[in-house]
C-alpha cells in the first residue's frame, strides 16, 4: 500500500514509483515557471550566458530523449537541431508552443520507457562510448538534472518578473 504526501509523493512507495514521482514534481514544477509569461519573456535572457526559460525547457526536452529514449533504444523524433551543441539552449527560430508540445512528447517517450523496463535494465548511451547504465541510474540524474533546471527557472523567473517559489501551491 502506498502512502501519499500532501505533494503527491509516495512516503511509503516502491524505489521506482519514488524516483519516478520526485522527476514528475520537478517537471511539472519546469511547466509552472512559465505560466503567465508571454513570449518576450518566455525568451528574456536575463543573463550572461543567455539562459533563457524556453530554452531549458527544449534543453530538458532533449535531455529526456536522449537519455530515457535512445539510451533503451526507443525511436526518437527527428529533431530539428542538434542536442549535442548548446543549440538545444536556442529558441530564435521556435514558437512556445513547438517547445512546450516537444517537451510534452519527450516526457511521455521518457514514461513509456519507464514504464516497459525495470530499474536494472541497461541501456547504452551513444555518446558514451559504449558505458551501459541503468534506469535506475538514468532516473536518479534526470531526477538531478531537471531539479538543477527548475532551480535555475526559479531564478530566471524572479528575474523576469519577480514570481518565486518552487511548486504551486495546494
Amino acid at each position: 500500500m502506498t502512502t501519499e504526501g500532501a505533494s503527491g509523493m509516495p512516503y511509503a512507495g516502491g524505489e521506482k514509483e519514488t524516483l519516478r514521482a520526485g522527476l514528475d514534481r520537478h517537471r511539472d514544477a519546469v511547466l509552472w515557471k512559465l505560466d503567465g509569461l508571454d513570449d518576450e519573456q518566455l525568451r528574456r535572457p536575463v543573463t550572461p550566458s543567455g539562459t533563457t526559460l524556453l530554452g531549458l525547457v527544449k534543453h530538458l526536452a532533449s535531455v529526456e530523449y536522449g537519455w530515457f529514449v535512445e539510451t533503451f533504444g526507443g525511436e526518437v523524433e527527428p529533431l530539428w537541431f542538434d542536442p549535442y551543441t548548446e543549440e538545444d539552449m536556442r529558441t530564435e527560430d521556435d514558437t512556445t508552443e513547438r517547445i512546450v508540445a516537444f517537451y510534452g512528447r519527450a516526457r511521455a517517450a521518457a514514461d513509456r520507457m519507464i514504464a516497459e523496463r525495470s530499474l536494472d535494465d541497461l541501456g547504452r548511451p551513444a555518446w558514451r562510448q559504449g558505458d551501459a547504465v541503468s534506469l535506475r541510474w538514468v532516473l536518479v540524474h534526470m531526477l538531478e538534472e531537471t531539479a538543477r533546471h527548475a532551480g535555475h527557472m526559479d531564478i530566471v523567473r524572479e528575474l523576469v518578473d519577480g514570481a518565486t517559489g518552487d511548486h504551486r501551491p495546494g
